[in-house]
C-alpha cells in the first residue's frame, strides 16, 4: 500500500470518527429525561432510620406539608425590647399573615431576657424547594419595612432550604467558567504553544456538557434522585480533571512518536498502542472506585457513583477517540513553535533524570525519609473533628445561620430545629412526659394528631449538631421507645415502627453521621480490593500492586493530616463534614493510583530492554513532565470547587487536592521508584519481566528515547 493510500485513508478515518461523535453527542443531547424520582427522604437515608421513619409518618398528619420559617426581631443595640418595639412588631405580624399557610401567624413569643421575639410563620412546601425559596424571599421582602433600630432575620426549615438553593444558583456557569481558565492556563504553560492547548480544551469541554446532560437521563432512569449542585459540580471537575490528565499522556506520547515517525497516522497508532492500557486501567480504577459509592446508605452518594461513572467512561472514550482523530486531522503544524520532527533535536528530561539518579543512588534513606514525611503529615490528623451542625455548613453565613445564632443565644438552642416524636395517640402523654423528663431536653408538648399518627414536639437545650445535642437524642430515643405504645396496622409504609420514633433534623444529623461511619466500614476495604485487582491485571505481579495500594493509602492518611491542619488553624472550620473522609478517600484512592499506574507501566515497558533499574529510571525522565502537570492540572482542578460556599465541597477539593500533590510530587517522585530501586526485578514478584534485545524497530539508528519537557 503506497504511502499516499496510507495517509488517505487515515484521514478518512480520522473525519469518520470525528463525525460519529458529533452524531452521538446530538442523540446525547436530544435523549429524552425521565422524571425525577422523589428522593427517599431529605437526608437521603432509607428507612431503617427513624429519621426518614419520622418523615414518612409525618405525611399522615394534618397539615403535613407545612413548616414553620422563624421570623427573630432584636435591637441593633442589643437591648431589651422596648413596648413600642413589642406594639411594632405585633402591627407587623399581622401583616405576614398573607404569606402564611391558612392565613394566620402565631402571636410574637418573647424570650425570657426580652431581647430578642420570634414569629412563626407557617409556609406551605408542597411546592418544593424553589416554591419554598421563593415564599421566604417575599417574607424576607416584606419585613424590610421593619422599624429603625430593630434587625429582623428569617430562619428555620424553610429558610435554611431557600438558602441552601442560592447557593447553587448560577453555580454550574461559575464552576465550568473557572474550571476551564484553569485548564486552560495550566495547558498553555505545558504546552508553550499558542494553538495545541485549544484542541484538549475544547473536547474535554464538550465532554463535560455531554456527561452533564447524560447524567440527566441515566441517574433517575436508574431509579435515583439526582440533586443538582453539589453532585454535577463534583463529576464536572472530576470530568475536567481526569479528561485532562488523559489528553496529557496521550499528546505526550504522540510527540514522542513523531520523532520517531513520518507519518503522522502511523505515529498516533503507536501512541495509542502505548497509552490505550495505562488509560484504560485508569479509567477503570476510578470507574470502579465511584461505583462502590452505590454501597453507601446515602442516596446522593449513590447519585454520585452513576454520575462520576459516566463522566470517567465518556473521559477514556474521548481520550481514545475523538482527541487523537482530532490531533491527526490538524498535523503536525499544531505543536507550533515547537514542531516534533524526525531526527530533530530532542529535549530530555533533565531535572527528572537528575532527581531519579540521586533516589537510585541511596534509594533506602530516600524511601525512609519519604514515609517518615507521609507519617508526619498524617499526625496532623489526630485532633480531627468530625460533625457539623446545619448553621456550620456554609462558609459564607447566610440571613438563616445568622438568625438561629441570634436565637440560641436568647431561647434554648434547639428553638429553630424541633425533634419531632411520632408516637401512636393512646402513647401521646405518656411519651410527652417521658420526653420532658429526659436529660438535654427544654420543653416537650404535644403536637399535631391523626387517626393513626401523633407527633410530640421537643426542643433541646444544646445547639443542634453539637455533642450534646447527639447525647439527647440518643437519651430521648431511649427514654421514649421505653413508653411507646404498639403501631396499629393502619401505620403503613414504616418496618419496625415500634409506636415511638424520634425524627427531625438534629435526628437526621445523628442518623447521617451514623450511616457514614456504616459506609467508611463497608466501602473502604472494597475499594482497595478493586483498586489492588486492577493493579494486578495490569502489573501481573502481586508485589508491586501491593506496595503501590500502601502508598496511596499513606497518600490519603497525609493528605487528610495536612488538610485538617489547614482547616483547624488557617480557615478556622469547626470540623470535618461527616460525608467528607468516604468521598475524599474514593477520590484519592481511584485517582491517585493513576500516577503510579502512569509511571509503572512505562517502566514496565521499558524494563524489558534495560532491566527494572534503568527501566524506572527511563520512565521518571519521559513522564516526569506529563505526569507532574497533569497531576498539578487535578490538583487545580479539584481545588476549584473552593468557589462554591458550601464546606462540604471546600473541603473534598482541598483534600483531594494535598492528596494529588502528594501522589504526583512525592510518592510518584521519589517512594514508588526508590522502592523499585531497591527490590530490582522482584519489584514485579511473582511476575517476571522478559529482557528484549533492542529492536530495530523501537528507534531510529543512534536516536535516544524521547522525554518531555521539564
Amino acid at each position: 500500500m503506497s504511502l499516499f493510500t496510507r495517509v488517505a485513508r487515515g484521514r478518512l478515518a480520522a473525519w469518520l470518527t470525528v463525525v460519529a461523535a458529533i452524531v452521538v453527542g446530538i442523540v446525547v443531547f436530544w435523549l429524552p429525561k425521565p422524571d425525577n424520582p422523589a428522593p427517599v427522604s431529605s437526608t437521603g437515608l432509607s428507612a431503617q432510620w427513624q429519621s426518614t421513619q419520622v418523615e414518612r409518618l409525618q405525611d399522615q398528619l394534618p397539615a403535613s406539608d407545612v413548616q414553620p420559617a422563624i421570623v427573630v426581631v432584636s435591637r441593633t443595640d442589643g437591648a431589651p425590647l422596648t413596648p413600642a418595639d413589642r406594639e411594632a412588631l405585633a402591627a407587623q405580624s399581622g401583616d405576614l399573615g398573607r404569606l402564611a399557610a391558612g392565613g394566620q401567624v402565631s402571636p410574637p413569643q418573647v424570650s425570657p431576657d426580652g431581647t430578642v421575639a420570634l414569629v412563626a410563620v407557617p409556609l406551605d412546601t408542597a411546592g418544593g424547594q424553589e416554591e419554598v425559596a421563593a415564599t421566604v424571599d417575599q417574607l424576607r421582602a416584606a419585613l424590610d419595612d421593619t422599624p429603625q433600630g430593630l434587625t429582623t432575620e428569617v430562619t428555620g426549615g424553610p429558610a435554611f432550604t431557600a438558602d441552601l438553593t442560592k447557593v447553587f444558583e448560577g453555580a454550574d456557569v461559575t464552576l465550568l467558567a473557572v474550571t476551564a481558565g484553569v485548564v486552560a492556563v495550566l495547558l498553555l504553560v505545558t504546552y508553550r504553544s499558542p494553538f495545541l492547548w485549544i484542541v484538549p480544551l475544547v473536547v474535554v469541554a464538550a465532554t463535560e456538557q455531554l456527561t452533564l446532560r447524560a447524567i440527566d437521563t441515566i441517574v433517575p432512569a436508574v431509579g435515583i434522585h439526582l440533586q443538582p449542585g453539589a453532585v454535577t459540580g463534583i463529576a464536572s471537575v472530576l470530568v475536567f480533571g481526569a479528561a485532562t490528565n488523559y489528553a496529557l499522556l496521550l499528546i505526550a506520547r504522540y510527540r514522542e512518536e513523531l520523532h520517531r515517525e513520518s507519518d503522522r497516522f502511523a505515529a498516533m497508532r503507536a501512541a495509542l498502542r502505548r497509552t490505550a492500557e495505562p488509560i484504560l486501567a485508569s479509567g477503570s480504577t476510578v470507574v470502579l472506585g465511584v461505583l462502590t459509592l452505590l454501597l453507601s446508605e446515602q442516596e446522593t452518594n449513590r447519585a454520585l457513583a452513576v454520575a462520576c461513572a459516566t463522566g470517567v467512561v465518556f473521559a477514556m472514550l474521548s481520550a481514545l477517540l475523538v482527541l487523537p482523530a482530532v490531533l491527526v486531522i490538524l498535523g503536525r503544524g499544531l505543536f507550533w513553535p515547537f514542531v516534533p520532527r524526525v531526527g530533530g533535536a530532542v529535549r530530555e528530561g533533565k531535572v527528572w533524570g537528575r532527581l531519579g539518579s540521586a533516589v537510585a543512588r541511596r534509594p533506602v534513606p530516600v524511601a525512609a525519609l519519604a514515609t517518615l514525611l507521609l507519617v508526619g503529615l498524617a499526625l496532623g490528623g489526630l485532633g480531627i473533628r468530625t460533625g457539623l451542625s446545619e448553621t456550620e455548613q456554609f462558609r459564607v453565613k447566610p440571613e438563616a445561620v445568622a438568625g438561629a445564632e441570634t436565637l440560641a443565644g436568647a431561647f434554648p438552642a434547639g428553638t429553630t430545629q424541633p425533634v419531632a416524636v411520632l408516637t401512636v395517640p393512646s402513647a401521646a402523654a405518656a411519651v410527652t412526659d417521658a420526653a420532658a423528663n429526659t436529660p438535654g431536653v427544654a420543653s416537650a408538648r404535644p403536637g399535631a394528631a391523626g387517626p393513626a399518627v401523633a407527633q410530640v414536639d421537643v426542643v433541646l437545650e444544646a445547639e443542634p449538631g453539637t455533642a450534646a445535642a447527639d447525647r439527647a437524642i440518643e437519651a430521648l430515643r431511649d427514654a421514649v421507645e421505653a413508653v411507646g405504645g404498639s403501631a396499629p396496622p393502619a401505620v403503613s409504609g414504616v418496618d419496625g415502627f415500634d409506636g415511638a420514633v424520634v425524627g427531625g433534623s438534629v435526628a437526621a444529623t445523628v442518623d447521617t453521621n451514623a450511616a457514614n461511619g456504616r459506609d467508611l466500614r463497608l466501602i473502604l476495604p472494597i475499594i482497595l480490593l478493586l483498586v489492588g485487582g486492577v493493579l494486578v491485571a495490569l502489573l501481573r505481579g502481586l508485589l508491586a500492586p501491593l506496595l503501590l495500594v500502601l502508598t496511596v493509602i499513606a497518600s490519603f492518611f497525609a493528605s487528610l493530616g495536612a488538610a485538617w491542619l489547614l482547616f483547624d488553624v488557617v480557615l478556622g472550620f469547626p470540623a470535618l463534614d461527616s460525608g467528607v473522609i468516604l468521598l475524599a478517600f474514593v477520590f484519592l484512592v481511584a485517582l491517585g493510583v493513576d500516577y503510579n499506574i502512569f509511571l509503572v507501566t512505562r517502566a514496565r515497558e521499558d524494563a524489558r530492554r534495560t532491566g527494572t533499574r534503568e527501566g524506572m529510571l527511563s520512565a521518571l525522565r519521559v513522564t516526569g513532565g506529563v505526569i507532574t502537570s497533569a497531576g498539578i492540572l487535578l490538583a487545580a482542578v479539584f481545588a476549584v470547587l473552593g468557589v462554591l460556599p458550601l464546606i462540604l465541597l471546600t473541603q473534598i477539593g482541598v483534600i483531594v487536592c494535598v492528596g494529588v500533590l502528594l501522589d504526583t510530587l512525592l510518592v510518584r517522585t521519589v517512594l514508588v521508584p526508590a522502592l523499585a530501586f531497591v527490590l530490582g526485578d522482584r519489584f514485579w514478584w511473582p511476575g517476571r519481566i522478559r529482557r528484549e534485545e533492542a529492536a530495530a524497530a523501537d528507534l531510529p539508528a543512534g536516536q535516544e528515547p524521547v522525554a518531555e519537557r521539564d
